[in-house]
């Protein structure tokens, strides 16, 4: 496979697993409706800063260290469990919401550090990178699609359409590439969105703080199953 081709397909695969609905998307879109597209972008930044985190643990291995340890992946889960249904609170207050907030440069902060923290103690981005994205740093071949999130196999099943070479520079900075893409467009898309429909902004923080429930709770039910 060109080199060309490699970077194409990681950034295919990093589009794909940024996109599904989670807590991730969750933040970007309370950001991006509430403070805009700069806020949303710098959550989405917080978000891929974790990944960038995950990406140098698994080439140093500490990635496969923390999977020995069940207890140590407990308290990851369980605490970002707790911040999620902290978090939910929050969205759920900015739901009563019904305009945009213009309070300055200031006002973004809060998101990249949410989103990073919580995406540190995501039980699936933790997962991912020890088993695929650890496969991604070694020689070898690896079918894409085949480990799309379900939500995105449910629209479109790719597998066994694309099988790339592991171990490729191209194929890890395409994957964050894709990540970037989605970081970009989405917020951008939810801002246009806000502004055309005068209630978008309460019905996303409503629906964030749903999600951030939801999953705080399986993150919390996963914590007792890792720490018992």
């Amino acid at each position: 496979m060109t080199l060309g081709v490699t970077l194409i397909a990681g950034m295919l695969f990093g589009l794909a697993l940024a996109a599904p609905p989670g807590p991730m998307n969750a933040i970007i879109a309370e950001e991006s409706v509430l403070r805009g597209w700069t806020a949303g972008v710098r959550a989405g930044l917080g978000a891929m800063t974790a990944d960038v985190v995950f990406f140098a643990m698994a080439l140093i291995g500490v990635v496969s260290v923390v999977g020995r340890f069940p207890t140590v992946r407990g308290v990851m889960i369980g605490f970002g469990g707790l911040l999620m249904l902290y978090f939910a609170y929050g969205a759920l207050l900015g739901a009563r919401a019904t305009f945009r907030s213009d309070g300055g440069p200031d006002m973004d902060s809060k998101g990249f550090s949410k989103a990073s923290v919580l995406a540190l103690t995501n039980p699936y981005q933790i997962l991912f990178w020890l088993t695929i994205g650890v496969g991604l740093l070694r020689p070898g071949e690896l079918d894409i699609f085949s480990h799309l999130p379900a939500t995105t196999q449910q629209v479109i099943d790719l597998s066994g359409a694309v099988a790339v070479q592991t171990g490729s520079a191209a194929l890890v900075l395409g994957f964050f590439g894709g990540i970037l893409i989605w970081v970009i467009v989405y917020p951008a898309a939810l801002v246009v969105a806000e502004r055309r429909i005068e209630a978008f902004a309460p019905l996303i923080s409503g629906l964030s703080a749903i999600i951030l429930a939801s999953f705080g709770l399986i993150f919390l039910v996963d914590a007792v199953g890792y720490i018992r």
